[in-house]
């Protein structure tokens, strides 16, 4: 039978709120000073140290990471950038906006990530950066990555929405390239409800990136309104506003202290899934590779329709039907009109990531999941793929 209908909706990727980021918020708010400041100076002070990265500058979301980590590599129009086709379009849109032209290179099936071998394929003189995603929160390939752009000299931008914990061989995920662009979105593993950080190796991009990020006036423009008196500043660059306030930064200290927790309990519920599904007729994430640690941001299984009886779409609105929330982790960007417009793109020229796109789901992985939620996920997965009554969908899906 189906769920009862008095079981409340299960978000996707809800994120964990605790009394000390609420405490933090509300002092925050009646300090009188929500913007950029002193809070936002010490997230970017204890993220660097947890992180080992050496510069960083807080921002208000990952895509603005992106855009001014392009920018500040000194990208200019006609230069191209490789990326994966399998993210979400905020990684393509800031290659776009920084005047730079997208390149895509097909992903490894099993990893997900971008295959450095078709990286290479793509490499033309006028390449000059890559743009590795690590999906799902597994590691891309860095070694072969870094050995490409070393030999080509090109610029690194590691995209880790996905990756805040990721790490391979002993290194973080961040601390390869020449820049790293961190997400706190709501769903993320930390959270700062909208929010992003970027790492620089070099102190001079990361001050660019600064500057940019504040409408490119002068160092520590924001502490113009403090109470040492009226500062003046000066507008050296043609900025934007992407500068993270005061109050998500409260969220965010505490939030950074709270990643070991949530993460190990994102770990076991990883494990819960690979276990209770290991006999249906689902494509599960590959196992985690030796000497790496894996995020376990995204559990992506595949659904393939020939094996399950049941599309991906229709798998997607019997888990809406029972009141969980899904995801798609993601459609492959030559499958979006804008991009098939603007460049051409046909999702069978990457037929690893046309396939995984049209064929994954998301399931509610989540460090504020009880025990309770998570065999409720496990229950109507295994009741949907056996096709019983009241949980298959109404209507046929694409």
């Amino acid at each position: 039978m189906s769920n009862s209908s008095d079981q409340e909706f299960l978000v996707f990727g809800a994120p964990v709120i605790g009394e000390e980021e609420i405490a933090e918020v509300v002092a925050c708010l009646r300090s009188g000073w929500i913007g950029t400041g002193p809070r936002v100076a010490q997230f970017e002070r204890d993220f660097a140290v947890d992180k080992k990265l050496p510069h960083v500058a807080a921002v208000n979301s990952c895509t603005a990471a992106l855009h001014l980590s392009l920018l500040a590599a000194g990208l200019e129009p006609g230069d191209e950038v490789i990326t994966t086709p399998l993210t979400f379009c905020a990684t393509v849109n800031a290659i776009i906006h920084a005047g730079a032209t997208p390149v895509l290179a097909d992903v490894n099936p099993v990893t997900m990530n971008l295959d450095p071998a078709r990286v290479a394929e793509q490499i033309t003189p006028r390449t000059r950066a890559i743009v590795p995603v690590h999906f799902a929160g597994r590691a891309c390939d860095m070694e072969a990555l870094m050995a490409l752009a070393a030999k080509h000299g090109l610029k690194v931008i590691e995209d880790c929405a996905h990756a805040i914990e990721t790490e391979r061989h002993g290194v973080g995920a961040g601390q390869w390239g020449d820049f790293s662009c961190f997400s706190f979105y709501a769903t993320k593993n930390m959270t700062t409800g909208e929010g992003g950080m970027v790492a620089a190796k070099r102190e001079e991009d990361i001050a660019k990136v600064k500057r940019l990020a504040l409408h490119g006036m002068s160092k520590d423009a924001w502490k113009r309104f403090g109470d040492d008196g009226y500062k003046h500043y000066s507008v050296v660059e043609t900025g934007f506003k992407y500068n993270m306030m005061d109050l998500q930064a409260a969220l965010g200290i505490h939030q950074l202290r709270s990643l070991p927790r949530n993460w190990e309990r994102r770990a076991r519920i990883w494990a819960r899934y690979l276990e209770a599904f290991a006999d249906l007729p689902l494509t599960l994430p590959a196992p985690v590779e030796p000497s790496t640690r894996h995020a376990f941001h995204l559990f992506t299984p595949l659904i393939d329709a020939a094996r399950c009886g049941l599309s991906r779409d229709q798998f997607l609105e019997a888990m809406t039907h029972a009141k969980l929330g899904v995801g798609v982790h993601y459609l492959s960007l030559p499958e979006h009109p804008v991009y098939q417009t603007r460049f051409g793109w046909r999702p069978e020229d990457y037929p690893h990531a046309m396939r995984i796109g049209r064929q994954t789901a998301s399931l509610p992985l989540s460090a504020k999941l009880t025990e309770e939620n998570v065999e409720r996920v496990v229950r109507t997965v295994r009741q949907i793929l056996h096709r019983l009554p009241g949980f298959l969908p109404r209507r046929g899906g694409a």
